[in-house]
């Protein structure tokens, strides 16, 4: 036993600086002249530094450690390096390498060189390789001439590198760099590249801006030789715990040939857009401390036409805009458990019309809301509501219009709680206050001030019942509701158009439109509404089937006395197929008016979503209008297996006989890069001068791409390579 022990003693030796411990280990440890010769299996141990070879030489006055074959470095459990020879110096913490393999282990990114030397915490690297790939035969490589990595920072630079797609060149760039982890840090961020043959080469490369931690730029700008050059910036910040906002402004110029060719309404496509969302600004920035909650929400919005947002999606068809109206919002609220204040912006911009001088603005809305309260233990139930509208716009008439809600019920179970009665009163007024004057005014008719009042009652029973079965369970729920309409009293605007605009049949009038685009006043009938609806739950409370028919029955409308019937089921046939149905069927003209069918699947790698809506206003149709409306989307994933995974979808307007968006394509995934090829086309509104209209677009997309992990991050609708095939404009 004392022989085992003299042995440890000789393998195991502790070398004591002024302020540190070298730890060495090996077989066998001799030391002369203050140098310590280790040989077999030594392994040092100096701080987080964990270092293992066959061999070893320190030397106690110079403190340089020289390590010879099969040698390994591991730092803290963050990187590996391996080599054949290594020489350290613990007092000036330089390293140094022959030949060098640096494996960093959260990202899982390789370097080998021929050798590397490092002072603190830079490493400087000679002619090697860098790859995320399997280091026996990977499949991507960058070769450089030289290197340095900062270890703190994760931050390598490339110089002179090659990317190689197994032995073949693909990419040369005098410069590389790029961080190993997620850290934000000023920089340049993958760049897009495009070619499109009404377009041009298309280049963007965005540059990021991150000095401090509350706050990051990112600048976007881009060429596209054929057709202009433009520059996008995201301004993101932080400016308090409970706040952030994001402001994005950008600008395109068209080169004069193409503006001209293709009738564009504008040479220069510019905007911006200021987001802000503020949680708590009351007692923020007034100093208070008031209860309940506070907050502003912001999303403005400005643009000269559609072009403004589609070319600043990076040539990206997946997210092109069809939209033809922006929407500016502006929310600020006090809410607390009784009452609830706000006042709501809105501001809205037509991108097909050249001027936004006819479209009605709500600046702003002011509401105050009482929440419902209860008296004579919840059998008396009240809630008060008033909204104020204030719609204008530069042309025509503006209007004041303000609402006021106020319902009270009184309720009551019945039979042991089986049935619920219930009554309620509701009271309901408007008033309107015009201004302006129209510039084409209706022959004989006029704008008048005025207001309606009205209450109607409503008496509602309802019931439902649950009962448990050996596998499922199965709820029933049904509820007659009949509602009375009370008095009535208007004048003014009310009195000369309540009979005019109620009735729906006028809408083929041409001036329908202007006369009741302020009437908004639901018609109040003596009617009864019916309502069933039942769930089915299997024995672990999933729901299986939901299923609703409503019914209205009017006493009032002899033509139309009963109303549209509706039928809606949600029925999840197994586990991975569910099938929806909502349609609504009108007696009087003994056609369904709605019918929306959806059909979802997911299953062995298949992922299927199919609908299909129709609906028929039964109007008559016109030049300008038409009553139906019948759209056909569809979406297909089939994963193959871990690697392959492929993708269509196709968006087909019915009526119109117009395909309005197109894919397929496939990708294929490794743990170290993923490759795709996609096929897309949208249908897009562009604002051109013939007619002082908008026109369509058909945008056609050949997408390549290309992620070499972890040096670029797998986005969905991101390409590395897109190539633009010839418009079709319509």
């Amino acid at each position: 036993m004392l022989k085992y022990f003299l042995f440890f003693l000789l393998a195991c030796m502790s070398i004591l600086t002024a302020d540190d411990k070298i730890e060495i280990y090996a077989s066998s440890v001799k030391s002369k002249n203050n140098i310590v010769y280790a040989d077999g299996g030594v392994t040092v141990v100096y701080k987080d530094y964990f270092l293992t070879a066959q061999r070893a030489v320190y030397n106690q006055k110079t403190q340089d450690l020289e390590l010879f074959t099969k040698v390994r470095l591991n730092h803290n459990k963050k990187y590996k390096i391996l080599g054949k020879y290594a020489k350290l110096n613990l007092a000036k913490k330089e390293r140094y390498f022959k030949p060098l393999y640096l494996l960093e282990n959260k990202s899982d990114v390789w370097i080998s060189a021929n050798e590397g030397e490092s002072k603190g915490v830079f490493l400087d690297i000679t002619s090697g390789s860098v790859s995320g790939c399997d280091p026996v035969d990977p499949l991507w490589t960058m070769e450089f001439s030289s290197s340095d990595y900062n270890t703190d920072s994760k931050w390598i630079n490339l110089y002179n590198a090659r990317l190689y797609i197994y032995d073949i060149p693909v990419f040369y760039t005098p410069y590389f760099g790029y961080s190993l982890d997620t850290t934000r840090r000023t920089g340049l961020l993958k760049p897009s590249f495009g070619i499109s043959s009404t377009e041009g080469f298309y280049y963007e490369q965005p540059i990021y801006i991150a000095e401090q931690n509350w706050w990051d730029l990112e600048i976007n700008p881009q060429i596209r030789t054929t057709r202009g050059k433009g520059l996008y910036t995201t301004f993101r910040f932080v400016d308090s715990a409970v706040s952030h906002g994001e402001f994005k402004a950008g600008y395109f110029k068209e080169n004069e040939d193409y503006y001209l060719r293709y009738n564009l309404q504008n040479q220069s496509h510019y905007g911006f857009n200021f987001k802000y969302d503020n949680t708590n600004p009351l007692n923020q920035w007034l100093g208070l401390d008031l209860p309940g909650q506070s907050g502003i929400y912001a999303d403005i919005n400005h643009m000269n036409d559609v072009d403004y947002i589609n070319l600043a999606q990076n040539n990206n068809a997946l997210q092109q805009a069809t939209a033809t109206q922006v929407l500016s919002r502006v929310n600020i609220f006090y809410n607390t458990n009784d009452n609830y204040i706000g006042t709501y912006f809105k501001y809205y911009e037509d991108l097909t019309l050249q001027t936004n001088d006819n479209t009605l603005q709500k600046l702003p809305t002011v509401q105050y809301h009482h929440y419902v309260d209860t008296f004579f233990k919840d059998h008396m139930l009240y809630s008060f509501d008033v909204q104020s509208n204030n719609i204008q716009r530069i042309i025509n008439k503006k209007v004041i219009q303000t609402d006021v809600n106020l319902p009270v019920t009184l309720q009551t179970p019945l039979f042991g709680e089986y049935i619920n009665l219930s009554y309620k009163a509701n009271l309901y007024l408007q008033h309107s206050q015009f201004s302006g004057h129209e510039q084409n005014p209706i022959p004989g008719f006029e704008y008048h001030d005025g207001f309606y009042a009205s209450n109607y009652h409503t008496v509602a029973v309802s019931t439902q019942l649950t009962k448990g079965y050996e596998n499922f369970s199965h709820v029933v729920g049904l509820e007659v509701r009949y509602n009375a309409k009370g008095w009535s009293k208007k004048d003014g605007f009310y009195q000369d158009n309540m009979e005019y605009c109620s009735d729906f049949t006028n809408k083929a009038d041409p001036n329908y439109a202007q006369r009741c685009e302020f009437y908004n006043i639901a018609t109040i009938e003596n009617d009864t509404q019916i309502n069933f609806q039942q769930y089915f739950y299997d024995s672990s409370a999933r729901e299986i089937a939901y299923h609703r028919l409503s019914q209205n029955i009017s006493y009032e409308n002899t033509k139309e006395r009963y109303g549209d019937l509706e039928n809606e089921l949600d029925y999840k046939i197994t586990s991975f197929l569910s099938y929806y149905n909502n349609m609504f069927y009108n007696y009087k003209e003994k056609k369904f008016s709605k019918i929306l069918n959806q059909v979802s699947f997911n299953r062995y790698g298949v992922k299927i979503a199919l609908s299909h809506l129709y609906k028929n206003t039964f109007l008559p149709k016109t030049a300008t209008y038409t009553p139906y409306t019948s759209y056909l989307t569809s979406n297909i994933k089939y994963t193959y297996n871990k690697h392959y995974s492929y993708n269509t979808s196709y968006n087909y307007d019915l009526e119109s006989k117009e395909r309005k968006s197109f894919s397929f394509g496939f990708l294929y995934t490794k743990r170290c890069w993923d490759f795709g090829v996609q096929y897309t086309e949208n249908n897009r509104p562009v604002l051109t001068t013939v007619g002082s209209t908008s026109s369509s677009v058909y945008d056609r997309f050949i997408y390549l791409t290309v992620v070499l992990k972890p040096l670029m991050k797998a986005n969905a609708g991101s390409s590395f390579l897109s190539y633009k095939l010839p418009d079709d404009t319509k």
